[in-house]
């Protein structure tokens, strides 16, 4: 599961974006239009949050009884690879974020965080699986 935070990966962005799962391309003019219609300035993590972040979400996985595979947070955006539970993924994601923010309000934050919806990716097979760890650890942050 990947969210990005506020402001910072908009529709039209020159990396493309997803939506609805699809890969979209660049479009110059769908980006700006977005920003445009931004309600809170862009959200950045710095270490610290990272750190914040990262604990909440480790944190809320024991209270769940998730186990996570991997986990990247950037200055932008989160990467989990996570085992399947019997709650919904939309549930499951929901309560990282809602996890993750109350660990930054705490620290002082106020605004926007992250950006509304997630993008999820299902692993079939252990090679998938090993793939999907690896890219997540191939991107960890120093946190």
């Amino acid at each position: 599961m990947t969210w990005t935070t506020y402001g910072t990966w908009l529709q039209g962005s020159k990396r493309g974006y997803v939506k609805k799962g699809e890969v979209h391309k660049a479009c110059a003019g769908l980006k700006e239009a977005n920003k445009k219609s931004q309600k809170d300035r862009r959200f950045i993590l710095t270490k610290e949050n990272r750190k914040s972040v990262r604990k909440s979400i480790m944190n809320e996985s024991v209270r769940l009884g998730q186990e996570i595979h991997a986990i990247s947070i950037s200055t932008t955006h989160a990467h989990i690879v996570v085992n399947v539970i019997d709650e919904p993924i939309e549930t499951v994601v929901a309560r990282y974020k809602r996890a993750a923010t109350k660990g930054l309000r705490a620290k002082g934050i106020t605004g926007k965080v992250w950006t509304r919806g997630f993008h999820k990716r299902f692993c079939f097979d252990k090679e998938e699986l090993a793939a999907k760890i690896k890219y997540v650890q191939k991107h960890q942050e120093d946190t």
